[in-house]
């Protein structure tokens, strides 16, 4: 079956943007406020995403932020997208969740990811091994999945997470590329693909995790939400000046420059090298920019080519009222009857 708007759900993932001449404080009210506007628009979730010394992005506490837009909003599904668990106690993620769930049922979704989400130097401040390159992963998901379930435990479970036991929030698992896809569909759980920087990778990881995909107690059938950059605006020019914001926040990550969220510019070819731009253009190629009759034709293929029974919009855009207008474009887009 070919997925169309009317079948397909369509959620936020909000890294929290602490733009230039802004300030944390600043993007936490941002994020309430958006988080309140898509959920008035039909958004099905609200993913917070956990970075490290990275100076534009402020939710790097990300269960702390989780719980305030949870509280600031009252039926949208508020989560992680997500929780980079090889940098925690499996425990102590439990414990927080488990918190989360408590204060606010059946509205948190745990997404978890292998990757450290930041640079080496800080992976060794967050305690994490620096020998280790994911590949633990599969043993720390499955002592945090015994503390919510301990009939998954080989023997007496003699350490609790409290409150987390006997809660049955759903855990998602993130992905980049094809390791996460296939352990998702062999644990039968939804699966998340980031193909907002990684788009090539993104039809392989989908169909590895389906062919993978075993029937569980979580799901009977495969679930695959893929995330895309989707800048949308009134015109096309005018998606492709706000895009630029992006394309810089790119731009510093490869050239390591410390800097937070810029304002938009005129031209990028004064300010990146034809190899640069290359690059990130290949790394942002499923990215959609464009009017609201293009980012509708692109959104059309991206679930043509994908498939994906979920899609979540990530949009870096500097000034928050265009930020808010582009989630407001795609809410009028995949559900026009709203």
């Amino acid at each position: 079956m070919t997925n169309t708007f009317e079948n397909v759900r369509y959620s936020a993932l909000d890294l929290s943007p602490i733009v230039e001449g802004g300030t944390a404080a600043d993007s936490y009210q941002n994020t309430v406020d958006l988080a309140r506007h898509v959920e008035k628009w039909g958004f099905e979730r609200y993913w917070l995403a956990e970075h490290h010394n990275m100076p534009f992005i402020g939710s790097s506490a990300t269960s702390v932020l989780i719980g305030h837009v949870a509280g600031a909003t009252s039926t949208i599904r508020v989560g992680s997208g997500g929780i980079m668990l090889p940098n925690h106690s499996p425990l102590v993620i439990a414990e927080q969740f488990g918190t989360l769930e408590t204060l606010y049922p059946d509205r948190i979704d745990l997404g978890l990811g292998r990757a450290p989400g930041t640079d080496q130097l800080t992976m060794q401040a967050l305690r994490r091994n620096s020998k280790s390159d994911g590949s633990d992963f599969p043993q720390l998901l499955h002592e945090l999945r015994q503390y919510f379930d301990p009939s998954l435990a080989s023997g007496p479970q003699r350490i609790r997470a409290v409150p987390g036991q006997g809660l049955t929030m759903p855990i998602w698992l993130l992905g980049s590329s094809g390791f996460s896809a296939q352990l998702a569909g062999q644990l039968g759980l939804p699966f998340a693909f980031a193909s907002h920087f990684s788009p090539d990778n993104t039809i392989p990881a989908m169909n590895l995790y389906r062919e993978s995909f075993q029937p569980s107690q979580e799901l009977e059938e495969p679930y695959a939400l893929v995330c895309a950059n989707v800048i949308a605006a009134d015109s096309d020019e005018e998606a492709q000046y706000l895009s630029t914001t992006m394309k810089q926040q790119f731009l510093n990550l490869v050239r390591s420059t410390e800097m937070k969220l810029q304002p938009p510019v005129e031209d990028m070819d004064s300010i990146w090298t034809e190899h640069e731009k290359y690059s990130l253009q290949r790394q942002l190629g499923s990215s959609i920019i464009g009017g609201p009759e293009k980012v509708k034709a692109d959104l059309q293929t991206f679930l043509n080519d994908t498939q994906a029974d979920e899609i979540m919009v990530n949009a870096q855009i500097y000034d928050h009222s265009a930020r808010l207008h582009s989630y407001e474009i795609v809410a009028d887009i995949m559900n026009p009857s709203r």
